[in-house]
């Protein structure tokens, strides 16, 4: 009969092979949808060159490919396409205002606002939960 402990390996090798699988077609869809959008924008900025450009400057037409250049050029040069560090500034905001709160709370606030999260089952990975602080 398989100890407890053997079980418990088997069922987190389980979830690990089920969230590497997960992950791997998560990035895969988002390769290929980022792909899609930027070939997307490069046909939008070939049809308006093509559309514009020559009727009002006289300049020649474009494929899809220097289309794409451009937009890689206006990239580096202007930085665009909201991606950058202001972009994911957001995530942090709720760091900070628990942070704030913990910094407020006296000790024993601390260790009731712990006591709460272990009970729920929110623990950080090296915290250390004596078994009699175990809910049933």
């Amino acid at each position: 009969m398989e100890s407890y402990l053997e079980k418990r390996i088997e069922k987190r090798v389980e979830r690990g092979v089920k969230r590497g699988f997960h992950k791997f077609f998560h990035g895969l869809f988002f390769l290929i949808f980022g792909a899609a959008l930027l070939a997307a924008l490069a046909y939008v900025v070939m049809l308006l060159w093509n559309w514009l450009l020559p009727s009002i400057f006289g300049i020649t037409t474009i494929d899809f490919w220097q289309a794409l250049g451009i937009l890689a050029l206006s990239k580096i040069l202007f930085g665009g396409f909201g991606f950058g560090k202001h972009h994911f500034r957001h995530k942090y905001k709720h760091h900070n205002r628990l942070r704030e709160r913990w910094m407020k709370m006296s000790d024993e606030e601390r260790e009731e606002f712990l006591k709460h999260r272990r009970h729920f089952g929110c623990r950080n990975k090296n915290s250390k939960i004596e078994e009699t602080e175990k809910p049933d």
